[in-house]
């Protein structure tokens, strides 16, 4: 009895130790084996939205109680520009965003410094398949890579991207299934052109002879037509001529080709399915369509970088704290020259700085213009009061002279109102009414 107590005991404590599956179905990722990415279509269609999530500046944003702060930590700082030993800010984002588009799951693993814990480095994951596991209640994630290798790595170390998060716990659908039926109706496409252009340069013959002959003379007479009237180096300048014992007659290849509004139908079925079209795949999108695309399809994924990175990278008390990871599209080349002149009024209100301003302008920073300024009649509206506050003998001049220009040019400011909305004959009835 005590033997088998003993054995019942080690058998306990075995299950404890075994890992178990998030469900018992369909808790595996597989990627398409690259197939996807061959396509110069699906390539097509990602690349406007993989470069545009490289071009996204990530910052690190401390929002206390009393000021706000960007990137105040040097090590984050690095970090979101300087990931890994082998790629830039935007090399990486590009790589994690290539995996998303395809897959829609992407994997970042997290490098912690041993001592402190704090994050030092973030690799993507390019795995071909991920399989949900739990350790001890602790969920992991299992990676294939290429070469047959695996790793396993808790979940709290993965930033985790997905699209189309419908029926698995934590995995993205894949949209193998969905662009399986027209990619392999744009192959099928793409193969029957191929071979129709080569058999059109192609010229079938087909002699009948009135007299049976053996199958070595067949071919000798037939070489020897083709030697005569075919080839290229031929001296009868391409014409044919047959004795009575023998007919030609030429035969047309007629190979099948799908009509140009069928192709174009699949196409822009696979436009559809990546939410894009022919202007944002050709660059030659408007300032409004591109704004469309970029709301649509761009902004979703920095918005959930952010967050996912806030979550991974910070504790819960350090998000309480006010530290979060934003990912912001600091880069508007997209916007039309009108709309770049437009955004002085931002400058004159100290919404922007004059350097940010310089930056969508394509011009590089001036010295000191990092610093925001504002028109003397923009001003706030205690601005007297603490100018009058801050007035002492030494200074009494300055300040008046300030208080001078500010007045004269909230003076003129009204006038210009006066005269915009009431007009000159406005004008004149209220000097005749006073």
């Amino acid at each position: 009895m005590g033997l088998f107590r003993k054995r019942k005991l080690q058998d306990e404590k075995a299950d404890k130790n075994v890992m178990q599956m998030v469900t018992t179905y369909g808790e595996h990722f597989y990627s398409w084996n690259g197939r996807l990415f061959d396509s110069d279509i699906v390539r097509s269609c990602i690349r406007p939205k993989v470069k545009a999530v490289g071009k996204l500046v990530g910052k690190h944003i401390r929002a206390d109680t009393d000021i706000l702060k960007v990137n105040p930590d040097a090590n984050i700082r690095f970090l979101l520009s300087e990931p890994n030993p082998y790629m830039t800010g935007q090399q990486f984002q590009e790589k994690v965003a290539t995996q998303l588009c395809l897959n829609n799951n992407a994997f970042i693993l997290i490098i912690r410094d041993d001592m402190n814990g704090k994050p030092m480095q973030l690799y993507p994951v390019p795995c071909v398949m991920c399989e949900t596991q739990y350790v001890n209640r602790e969920l992991y994630l299992k990676f294939q890579y290429r070469n047959g290798k695996m790793g396993i790595f808790p979940y709290d170390q993965i930033i985790h991207l997905r699209q189309d998060f419908n029926e698995h716990d934590i995995f993205g659908e894949s949209p193998a299934p969905a662009l399986a039926s027209m990619m392999e109706v744009i192959g099928t496409i793409d193969q029957g052109i191929i071979k129709a252009i080569k058999n059109s340069g192609i010229i079938r013959w087909l002699l009948t002879f009135t007299n049976s002959m053996r199958p070595e003379d067949i071919k000798k007479n037939v070489k020897e037509f083709v030697d005569n009237y075919l080839s290229v180096e031929s001296d009868t300048f391409g014409a044919a001529g047959v004795d009575a014992k023998a007919t030609a007659m030429r035969i047309e290849p007629k190979d099948y080709v799908p009509n140009a509004m069928q192709t174009k139908e699949t196409i822009n079925r696979i436009y559809s399915f990546f939410n894009t079209n022919e202007m944002i795949v050709q660059s030659r999108w408007t300032e409004d369509e591109w704004n469309a695309y970029y709301e649509a399809e761009v902004e979703p994924i920095a918005v959930q970088m952010g967050e996912s990175y806030s979550v991974k990278l910070f504790s819960r008390r350090e998000r309480g704290c006010g530290n979060k990871i934003v990912f912001e599209a600091s880069n508007l080349q997209c916007a039309s020259l009108t709309s770049k002149l437009a955004m002085q009024a931002m400058v004159d209100r100290g919404a922007m700085t004059p350097n940010e301003w310089r930056a969508v302008m394509n011009m590089a920073p001036v010295e000191g213009g990092d610093k925001p300024i504002r028109r003397l009649d923009t001003q706030v509206v205690d601005l007297l009061e603490n100018m009058l506050g801050k007035m002492n003998s030494e200074n009494c001049m300055v300040i008046s002279g300030m208080i001078t220009q500010l007045l004269k040019a909230a003076e003129r400011s009204m006038n210009e109102t006066q005269d915009q909305y009431q007009g000159c004959h406005g004008a004149e009835r209220v000097q005749g009414v006073l």
